[in-house]
């Protein structure tokens, strides 16, 4: 009896061995399958959760990658910072010779036309600089070397475009603004438009080439006149209206040949349209005029004060809807746009 019991003994024992081997063997093959990622045992629910949290983070990592290429960043590129390139008060020498070469050398990075934008944010305004233009040369070339610089530091999307007269024929600045603001839109959406002359330039660069929720007086306070406005009505020298205001007053006037009248023309414009003028202050609005003997073939328009009398009949008449031009020559360098216009005579 006791043989027999040891005998059972012995066999239990034999077994359970046999199953701890067994075991044990069953324990290395898991953990060997485990850390060599066999397909066995992703295929268990658990282990499919793994394999979709990793596919997760791989999608996220790649997405932030792609956050950080070109294509993407040109969909989130910033607002420019409208103050953040200004100097305030600048030194304006208009006795200093200057050549075309000089002002490309300090402005390498102008586009064919005089054009230029910011590359890394995006400019506040599209802004069209339009010069009345005959025989003054010497004072384009002053204009360019002192705005180029203040126009790129404003941080403005921009073009500047010179509407030369053809001719001998007296002189019509308003005109010629009106043909500038009809040529510039063919080339770019332009949603702004500074009527600037050429012998004016700004002394200080807080004072900004663009628009605003009224028209814009910019030459507000000249050396000439002492740095004081001459009449509050005044809205010579340069100016900047939006396309919408512009188009609101039917533009400017085009029948003063001749020096004087078209400014107060386009001021009882804006006021019979319920415009009011918005200026910089006296001393940012600071401006020096080249000094300069009047150009022929501009004397005083002796009909000025009769047209300024009968703006609100005319304006409807005479304006963009009216204007008449030929483009004799269009030519383009890096430093501006030149359009030759024949515009007829009085």
């Amino acid at each position: 009896m006791k043989s027999s019991i040891l005998t059972c003994i012995s066999k239990a024992s034999v077994i359970v061995v046999l199953l701890c081997t067994i075991n044990f063997v069953l324990a290395v093959m898991y953990y060997m399958s485990q850390s060599e990622g066999k397909a066995t045992f992703l295929s268990s629910p658990l282990s499919r959760a793994r394999g979709e949290v990793v596919t997760a983070i791989s999608n996220i990592t790649l997405i932030e990658n792609a956050s950080e290429s070109p294509e993407v960043r040109n969909d989130e590129v910033p607002t420019c910072l409208e103050t953040a390139l200004l100097v305030g008060p600048l030194q304006v020498n208009v006795s200093n010779p200057v050549t075309l070469e000089m002002v490309q050398k300090e402005n390498p990075e102008l586009q064919e036309g005089g054009r230029w934008k910011p590359s890394d944010c995006v400019a506040l305004q599209k802004v069209a600089i339009i010069i009345p233009f005959r025989h003054r040369d010497e004072h384009l070339k002053l204009w360019l070397y002192y705005l180029h610089p203040i126009l790129q530091r404003q941080q403005l999307d921009y073009g500047v475009y010179v509407i030369n007269q053809n001719g001998e024929t007296r002189f019509n600045r308003a005109k010629l603004l009106n043909v500038g603001f009809a040529e510039a839109l063919k080339e770019y959406d332009y949603e702004c438009f500074i009527f600037s002359d050429v012998d004016i330039i700004p002394m200080d660069d807080r004072n900004f080439y663009k628009c605003y929720s009224q028209p814009r007086h910019i030459a507000v306070s000249m050396a000439k006149w002492g740095f004081r406005l001459p009449y509050y009505q005044y809205f010579g020298g340069v100016s900047a209206l939006s396309k919408e205001q512009y188009m609101k007053i039917n533009g400017l006037p085009n029948n003063y040949w001749g020096w004087g009248g078209e400014d107060d023309d386009v001021y009882n414009r804006l006021k019979s349209k319920g415009m009011s003028l918005s200026r910089p202050n006296g001393l940012i609005g600071r401006c020096r005029m080249i000094r300069h003997n009047r150009d022929s073939h501009n004397e005083p328009n002796p009909q000025r004060f009769h047209n300024i009398a009968h703006t609100r009949k005319s304006m409807e008449s005479d304006g963009i809807n009216s204007l008449k031009y030929q483009v004799v020559r269009f030519e383009k360098n890096q430093l501006f746009t030149k359009i030759t216009v024949d515009i007829g005579r009085p």
